[in-house]
């Protein structure tokens, strides 16, 4: 029996954005032997939880798209939500992937959709790089200034 390959995404009813599916989209066309999974929970403090869930059904890796309030309540929030999603992948050996919007990101609400789904799908390629090839598959791109969201750095 051939075995099965899986990866969750998890999203929040919060996001002003639905990044959930533009993540679904680019990992069903970069991973179409894989079983995607899709959750969504309610804000960023519940997405960790969600995550382990994930990982014990098998997922080999996550994406988990949050949306982060401008208020300093929000933002002590985000350090919870990052600290449980740093945990996990040390503890559970898997790859999980935090792609974060923050909404004093822009004043612009366009501005901050676009934001939103170019860090989206950006996030979910790398995951699916990482799922494939490891961690050698992103070298080529190392030092090159990328960013997700917004126009890349560059190198220096």
């Amino acid at each position: 029996m051939k075995e099965r390959k899986c990866v969750g995404i998890i999203d929040t009813t919060f996001a002003r954005v639905d990044m959930g599916s533009i993540a679904l989209k680019v990992l069903k066309d970069l991973l179409p032997d894989y079983i995607i999974i899709r959750h969504t929970v309610p804000g960023i403090k519940d997405l960790p939880g969600e995550a382990k869930r994930l990982i014990d059904y098998g997922c080999d890796g996550i994406i988990t798209l949050g949306w982060v309030g401008s208020k300093q309540v929000d933002k002590y929030s985000y350090i919870a939500l990052s600290v449980g999603l740093v945990m996990l992948s040390i503890l559970s050996g898997k790859i999980i992937i935090d792609v974060t919007v923050h909404e004093d990101e822009s004043n612009d609400p366009n501005e901050l959709k676009k934001i939103a789904i170019e860090r989206a799908k950006a996030h979910a390629e790398n995951l699916a790089i990482l799922i494939k090839e490891g961690g050698e598959g992103l070298v080529k791109k190392a030092g090159q200034g990328i960013r997700q969201g917004y126009e890349n750095a560059g190198p220096l």
